[in-house]
């Protein structure tokens, strides 16, 4: 089936905001004790806040009956970090506008609340582009579930045949391709030489690296 629908992760891909992500888990966990290394935190990239929390405080031994405090508290840390230091990554209007070009349908599908989401695409400034947006955020279940990527697609009016995704986090990775859409990975420079990547389509170190003959051969 033809390609005409294309859905952007958000967090790593869109904006610089991982390693905002990581400094506000840093502060948040330092409230409770604990601390992540960066193999720790790179196993979790990708998850939504309640799920990356949980997952931590159940490893550490932390009572859960803090998590949904300490969610709250990292979203808004991260939040404010975002907007006051956040950078968009190379490449974002220059792959808008390649996709605009083609008349695809444009869609956002993210484990970051909507109104972080909504934050970024205005420090973007892709408000024109974008047609729909989703957030796995209230899901019941978040990356690498595909249910954010699929409901996406529904509401760009798309089968999941018609999607191409690009993702920069394995479990986005495993989220698109769960769902059946092709998937262009752009991971982390100290990820890259990964196998763990042979699921995608395609790897790119960076979105202006996408053009028209990687585009056909995704075909």
């Amino acid at each position: 089936m033809q390609l005409n629908t294309v859905i952007f992760d958000m967090d790593g891909l869109l904006i610089d905001s991982e390693p905002l992500w990581q400094e506000a888990a840093e502060e948040v966990f330092g409230l409770y004790n604990f601390k992540l290394t960066l193999e720790q935190y790179e196993t979790s990239t990708g998850l939504r806040t309640k799920e990356f929390v949980d997952y931590w405080f159940k490893f550490f031994k932390v009572e859960l009956t803090h998590s949904l405090k300490a969610e709250q508290q990292i979203i808004e840390v991260v939040t404010n970090k975002i907007i006051n230091k956040g950078s968009i990554m190379p490449g974002v209007h220059y792959i808008f506008n390649f996709f605009k070009e083609l008349n695809f349908k444009i869609g956002i599908a993210s484990s970051s609340p909507k109104e972080l989401i909504d934050i970024v695409i205005q420090m973007a400034k892709i408000e024109s582009y974008v047609h729909a947006v989703s957030s796995a955020q209230e899901l019941p279940y978040g990356k690498p579930h595909p249910q954010v990527y699929l409901d996406c697609a529904e509401l760009l009016k798309s089968t999941p045949e018609e999607c191409l995704c690009f993702e920069d986090s394995f479990n986005g990775m495993i989220a698109a391709k769960a769902g059946k859409m092709k998937c262009v990975v752009v991971p982390a420079n100290n990820q890259s030489g990964s196998k763990k990547w042979g699921a995608a389509d395609l790897q790119l170190s960076s979105l202006q690296n996408f053009g028209k003959l990687l585009f056909e051969s995704l075909l």
